[in-house]
């Protein structure tokens, strides 16, 4: 059994990899296309985040993979075949993953593992074991997310746009709206990621203090506190900003300079207001590279979680699990490995190859993903985060003109979006099905 332990943590770490080579582009993928980072310093800054994302709190959306997805009780009299299941799911999620990034195309991790669970499941108790439900829901999401993102973010840039890039003063209009971009980008990402870093801080003040709180009272105050700390440094660096462009460039006013001046370095970033908009979109990257690793290291380590609990109590887990620190470690190191590897040919096709990305529509369609990403959980429903990205970047190419969009990229997207879930469900019940042969 250690034997297989090993081997299960080694396809664990395979899986976790690359999804890190393939979903981390949700993160830096359009800050290193509008050049608000470089690459490798994405790969870093991303690294960290996922990293900390994924051992601080990657246990309950493993656990809840773990635990909700195949139905435990169906395998509670044969642990074995749950086992195998398990492992059919990490090859499987793991392969197509793979072919998915050398081929540069943003697939969903979280659909591939539903596909697998679903083709092993099929071969192992027949097609009533399969969640039809779940299935239909995640087709819906294939076509909502990225028209919701899309219609999203295409208001975000339309506001900032006619607001502020097509002002005859930027400087001045931007100083008008920081305020509020401040509090909509710590407003949405807030939402995502304070509760859960302060639960721990809500816990002790109820427990040992004796002082009862609402759940989100702390969130808030952090929330409104950031948000004005943002607002405040936002104005500094933009008067900074605007100073150095004065001295360094001709007597022009420095809010007149062309967003995309022909002939320009890639870096830095000419426009001190594009350059501003560079910083919010890095702080909104962050946040999402910390969100994505703790909730998407679940599809990589949920099935060794599963077997480790297995080969420890002799049961199949049903209710519920403890996940050992090694596996969120074992995840997180392996979603920062395959991110530094193979991650850049991903991060290229989001960040450069659907449409040409500034600052400003890059912080657009950040903040439309987290935006929609965070009204389908509070609805329950089962989207991806790449879907939406995507949709995102497309929501802007209409806004700024639809002949900027690269459909042939689009296409190879949507392909490998359509095809996830029956080619992991497949590649599932085929490993499956041989290694019930073997193993009997």
């Amino acid at each position: 059994m250690l034997i297989t332990l090993l081997l299960v943590a080694l396809l664990a770490f395979y899986v976790a990899w690359n999804l890190g080579a393939n979903d981390v582009a949700n993160a830096m993928g359009t800050s290193v296309g509008s050049k608000a980072v470089t690459l490798k310093q994405a790969l870093i800054i991303a690294g960290v985040l996922e990293f900390t994302g994924a051992v601080l709190f990657g246990h309950e959306v493993t656990e809840t993979l773990a635990t909700k997805i195949a139905n435990p009780a169906l395998f509670a009299a044969t642990p074995q075949i749950f086992v195998i299941g398990m492992v059919t799911v990490l090859i499987s999620c793991g392969v197509w993953l793979q072919i998915a990034t050398s081929r540069g195309l943003p697939v969903s991790s979280s659909h591939a593992v539903v596909g697998a669970i679903a083709g092993f499941s099929w071969v192992a108790l027949g097609v009533g074991a399969i969640d039809w439900p779940s299935i239909g829901l995640i087709s819906i999401g294939w076509v909502l997310t990225p028209l919701i993102s899309g219609a999203i973010a295409a208001l975000f840039y339309s506001l900032i746009k006619h607001w502020i890039l097509d002002q005859p003063n930027q400087v001045v209009q931007l100083q008008e709206w920081i305020p509020w971009l401040s509090t909509a980008l710590l407003g949405v990402f807030g939402v995502i990621v304070l509760p859960s870093l302060t639960e721990p801080l809500t816990n002790f003040v109820i427990e040992q203090v004796g002082f009862t709180i609402p759940a989100y009272d702390i969130p808030l105050l952090m929330g409104a506190v950031a948000a004005v700390g943002l607002t405040i440094i936002s104005w500094r660096q933009l008067e900074d900003l605007g100073k150095t462009e004065k001295s360094t460039q001709s007597p022009i006013p420095s809010s007149h300079y062309p967003l995309s001046p022909e002939g320009a370095p890639p870096s830095p970033i000419p426009n001190p207001v594009e350059r501003l908009f560079g910083r919010f979109q890095l702080l909104s990257a962050c946040f999402v590279a910390f969100a994505h690793g703790s909730n998407d290291v679940g599809n990589a380590i949920a099935p060794l979680a599963a077997i480790v609990y297995i080969n420890r109590t002799g049961s199949v887990p049903i209710d519920g699990i403890t996940i050992p620190l090694w596996i969120l470690i074992l995840g997180g190191a392996g979603i920062v490995g395959g991110l530094a590897v193979w991650g850049k040919k991903v991060i290229a096709t989001i960040g450069e190859n659907i449409i040409a990305l500034e600052p400003s529509s890059g912080f657009c369609a950040e903040l439309a993903t987290a935006t929609t990403i965070l009204i389908a959980s509070r609805l329950g429903l089962p989207v991806s985060t790449s879907h939406a990205l995507v949709g995102g970047v497309v929501g802007i190419g209409l806004v700024q003109n639809i002949k900027s969009i690269k459909f042939e990229t689009l296409k190879g997207i949507a392909a490998a979006w359509l095809i996830t879930i029956p080619v992991s469900a497949l590649l599932s019940a085929a490993i499956f099905s041989i290694a019930q042969i073997l193993f009997r």
